[in-house]
């Protein structure tokens, strides 16, 4: 059987499809291409961030998730924010604070695992050793990196309405962030424009030299340790000591004959099979892909979903989550009656009012299967001078009110809108897929699944399918939707919030496996590519 690589940015594609054509497998081939996505997408992920990624390797009998979640500080508090509360975004992924302090510079910050996580994963299941694994990103970062159209959409995107702040605002944060990514008249660099960042190939080499000790108990966590302690953030050199990441089983649910592998809590895995058990109820494919009937069906199916999960979601060594309940039939055909019975479900949010990920999907020639996803969370805007890279801004994801499932408190890990999946038929895996998007990551995934299954699209049709999305006070669409479906819905009394992007809500990347064929789509929305191995 070939291989197959999928991801959001081409020569992160092309350094895992290189990997992969010498003779590595699919764990070596994502985590080579996992870090040259932190260096040609440096505000999307990188080794100031943290994910997860599911692991399938039946020759070995492997089939775990590995998870280096980000950790709030030792020094957390769960009162700390409290009377600095504002509101919260629209689609309940980040609250917002009084000088969007959770989400720019050093105080947003939590103990990234990224580079944890890489070094665990290639040392349990990997064949490269560490430093041909970060070769190809210190080759990537030499050459440079071409600014791409989805990037400085990202970077430009005007967030002052939802009371956010703006990335651009805290890429201004300190003189590195200038110097690399505005031109010299103080403007934004643009499409085809090149960053040459001297400081980030210096680290990497270091990195590459010194392996992942250097940079949780060695020189570069000093370094770190003390641009925090200068610059009033809460991290130390003994949550870089402390910081260690897990392994975990993966939560199963089915949904007509498939069996489905996901992440457990933080994750929303548990979310995503919770819409596709709800929506197992129901004849999709009779309705029409995207009428107004499957519309209103998936909108009232997601509002259900949002609703449990910001009840429950959080991290399970803190608090309990019912994962069996949640993900239980029995609940979903509750939510399904309901939904049966003309019943509208209603998500609020606290009064006021794309994020920062990435994916990949890998198949090797061996039959393994990896679906990683791993983030800034968003990007804090913080970079330690002379170390070139951006430290992730996810404390603003924590609920600065104690006493819930997403409170803070120190050594937490944040709740992760992650859900990388694999789907089976019998008992061999059919589709690997995954997606960056916050919020929209796990009704997205459902979606492609969805697609795939009831409606038989193939892989790249199912991932670039116009998406909806309710998973707040209106029903979200795609440009691409008909507006006779929108008149529709609002004749209905449905509040449609239309976007201006014909491929919007989160970006899926899969792989669909028949036999020994395999087809792959990275989502129009990002700049990515498939790209099969013989």
């Amino acid at each position: 059987m070939p291989g197959m690589i999928v991801a959001p940015q081409p020569e992160a594609v092309e350094a895992g499809a290189l990997v992969l054509q010498r003779g590595g497998n699919a764990v070596d081939a994502a985590i080579a291409c996992a870090f040259v996505q932190g260096v040609v997408d440096p505000l999307m992920c990188g080794i100031g961030g943290f994910g997860s990624m599911q692991v399938f390797m039946p020759k070995r009998g492997v089939h775990q998730v590995l998870e280096f979640y980000a950790r709030a500080p030792l020094a957390a508090r769960p009162d700390m924010w409290l009377d600095k509360l504002r509101g919260q975004s629209r689609d309940g992924f980040a609250f917002l604070l009084v000088d969007g302090i959770s989400e720019q510079g050093h105080l947003a910050v939590c103990t990234p695992g990224s580079v944890a996580g890489y070094a665990e994963a290639l040392s349990r299941w990997g064949t490269l050793d560490w430093a041909d694994t970060i070769a190809p990103a210190i080759a990537e970062a030499k050459r440079g990196v071409t600014v791409r159209p989805h990037m400085h959409w990202f970077w430009s995107q005007d967030q002052q309405a939802s009371g956010q702040v703006n990335t651009a605002d805290k890429l201004r944060l300190t003189a590195t962030g200038r110097a690399l990514y505005f031109r010299p008249d103080g403007a934004l660099k643009r499409p085809g424009d090149v960053l040459h960042n001297a400081d980030l190939v210096r680290t990497l080499e270091r990195l590459s030299r010194g392996g992942p000790e250097l940079f949780y108990r060695g020189q570069l966590a000093e370094e770190a340790a003390a641009d925090f302690a200068a610059q009033g953030g809460l991290i130390t050199q003994d949550d870089f000591a402390a910081y260690r990441p897990s392994l975990a089983e993966p939560i199963w649910g089915s949904y007509r004959g498939h069996r489905i592998a996901t992440n457990p809590p933080p994750s929303s895995g548990l979310s995503m099979l919770e819409l596709l058990h709800i929506l197992e109820g129901f004849d999709l494919a009779a309705l029409g892909h995207n009428s107004a009937g499957h519309v209103r069906l998936l909108a009232e199916a997601m509002k259900r979903m949002t609703l449990d999960k910001d009840a429950h979601m959080g991290d399970p060594a803190y608090v309990e989550v019912p994962v069996e309940r949640l993900i239980s039939k029995t609940h979903a055909e509750g939510h399904a009656a309901s939904i049966r019975a003309g019943e509208r479900a209603t998500v609020k949010r606290l009064d006021r009012s794309e994020r920062e990920t990435t994916h990949i999907s890998v198949v090797d020639a061996e039959g393994n299967a990896v679906a990683l996803t791993h983030t800034l969370g968003s990007p804090s805007g913080a970079i330690t001078e002379g170390l070139g890279f951006i430290w992730n801004g996810t404390m603003s994801r924590f609920d600065p009110r104690p006493g819930r499932a997403g409170s803070i408190a120190p050594g937490k890990r944040r709740a992760s809108s992650a859900a990388p999946s694999i789907v089976f038929r019998d008992d061999q895996p059919c589709i690997v897929i995954g997606a960056p998007g916050g919020s929209y990551i796990a009704p997205a995934i459902a979606q492609g699944i969805m697609n795939v299954i009831d409606f038989g699209m193939p892989m790249a049709e199912a991932v670039a399918a116009p998406r909806v999305m309710g998973v707040s006070d209106a029903i979200d669409v795609s440009n691409r939707v008909p507006r006779y479906v929108t008149d529709a819905l609002e004749a209905e009394g449905y509040a449609v919030k239309r976007s201006w992007m014909s491929y919007a809500f989160a970006a899926l990347h899969g792989i669909r496996m028949t036999g020994s064929r395999l087809e792959g789509g990275a989502d129009p929305q990002r700049d990515g590519m498939a790209l099969l191995v013989p």
